[in-house]
């Protein structure tokens, strides 16, 4: 009792000086001004001693507690969520291919006749305009792509939001909608941080990588993305582990490109090129050497490359 007692006290003083120095709230246990609101939970917290000065009652999650997927997709009240990957959204219903009704059970053969003819007139009846059908093909494009690539969901759904903008500002006039939608995803990759090169996106693209960067660098400037450079160390830990190599080997070669870094040899450099140097020569400095043909062909840049940016950085280091 006596101890909340005194917290009310020094809560009433600490609102009677707020008033008195104008300020809105200021904390009960030390008294500072430095009142931050979470952005996830509403509280407000004192941002000097860590208090919770006020938090909502509010709960807006569900009722209903779920502990597995199949529970939570049994008490799910909602569709899917809409995606900027589909071209309608994912707003549209679509009739399933399996042929069964809603007991199991198979369909007779007039139905499965009916529903392929309903499937059919589904499928046009969904694109309502050339534009559309245009769009619906860029954003497939960018989804099979974006498959083969092996990246996560976030990239598709930028990607897709960086088409829809190209579109809008009718950058896609008097080019190829398969060059614009590889130019946004490669875009995508860039912003979000996934370590994709220009020669492993043409790979999977229906276009030639002198394309692809055109339209990347004209979509970029148009739309104003900014773009920051690319790390070479974004690169290690996949070509380490394509090659096989421990952590020793990727911690040193990050220290390599730290150091090198530092000195002022990236500057122009293919940061792909410039990873693949630093991981031959840190396989070499750990005793578990590669090959600069293996490396080359992991990190899809010619052995000259590696060959001359392993010098500049052993010559950096120190290293003979």
């Amino acid at each position: 009792m006596e101890h909340r007692t005194r917290r009310r006290e020094r809560e009433s003083e600490a609102k009677q000086r707020a008033q008195e120095s104008g300020n809105e709230r200021v904390c009960s246990e030390c008294e500072a001004g430095t009142l931050v609101k979470s952005d996830d939970q509403g509280e407000l917290v004192c941002d000097h001693c860590g208090l919770i000065v006020e938090e909502t009652n509010i709960d807006r999650g569900p009722e209903w507690r779920a502990f597995n997927h199949s529970e939570r997709q049994s008490k799910s009240r909602v569709g899917a969520p809409t995606t900027q990957t589909m071209h309608d959204k994912g707003l549209t219903t679509q009739i399933d291919w399996k042929n069964k009704d809603a007991y199991g059970r198979s369909l007779s053969a007039e139905k499965r006749s009916q529903m392929h003819r309903l499937r059919k007139w589904q499928e046009r009846i969904r694109t309502k305009d050339a534009g559309e059908r245009n769009l619906q093909f860029a954003l497939s494009e960018i989804d099979r792509m974006a498959s083969a690539l092996g990246v996560p969901r976030s990239v598709r759904e930028v990607a897709s939001v960086i088409y829809r903008r190209a579109l809008s500002e009718d950058l896609i006039r008097g080019r190829s909608i398969e060059g614009v939608a590889t130019g946004c995803l490669y875009a995508a990759c860039r912003k979000e941080g996934i370590p994709r090169s220009l020669e492993e996106v043409s790979e999977v693209s229906r276009v030639e990588r002198k394309e692809i960067g055109r339209t990347y660098r004209y979509v970029s400037q148009s739309l104003g993305l900014e773009m920051r450079p690319v790390d070479p160390q974004a690169y290690v830990p996949r070509f380490c582990s394509e090659l096989g190599l421990s952590e020793e080997v990727q911690a040193k070669t990050n220290e390599i490109i730290e150091v090198t870094t530092e000195k002022g040899l990236l500057s122009g450099k293919s940061p792909t090129g410039y990873a693949a140097a630093a991981i031959y020569a840190a396989s070499l400095l750990c005793n578990e050497k590669k090959t600069q043909r293996e490396v080359a062909a992991v990190a899809q840049v010619t052995e000259v490359t590696i060959r001359n940016r392993y010098q500049e950085q052993i010559e950096a280091m120190g290293l003979h």
